[in-house]
């Protein structure tokens, strides 16, 4: 004997507040995008909120504790700090977590310099 009278209508209501909560994480995402402005820049994909998790690169400790807070109160969002972006820059998470997988702490770190935000310096003895 089940204790619920109609399992149908309870997962159909719960799918259906699911997908109104999502809804209204997407529009969080876009305002928050917004106000950084993400979504003016030409660099940025316009398709990020297809993406499962959005890796959000921030380019120091200053940005990152200042956008902590919106980390919290957004679902869906993951933060890394690349000291050798200038910039902040969006990735599909599930990128960042394919090539970092099985990289050690050293290798990611290089990776860094030029890949994920990170911009490689200009040599100067390159002639």
């Amino acid at each position: 004997m089940s204790v619920i009278k109609d399992e149908n209508t309870l997962h159909s209501t719960l799918k259906s507040i699911d997908e109104k909560i999502n809804s209204l994480n997407d529009q969080k995402i876009v305002a928050f995008f917004e106000s950084l402005g993400l979504t003016e820049r030409e660099d940025v994909p316009k398709d990020f909120l297809k993406w499962e998790t959005i890796l959000i690169i921030v380019p120091n400790r200053h940005v990152s504790n200042e956008i902590k807070p919106y980390k919290y109160s957004i679902s869906r969002l993951f933060f890394v700090t690349n000291p050798y972006a200038h910039e902040i820059h969006i990735f599909d998470f599930q990128e960042w977590k394919n090539i970092t997988l099985s990289k050690t702490q050293f290798q990611i770190r290089e990776m860094l310099k030029t890949s994920f935000g990170g911009v490689r310096k200009a040599n100067s003895d390159s002639d």
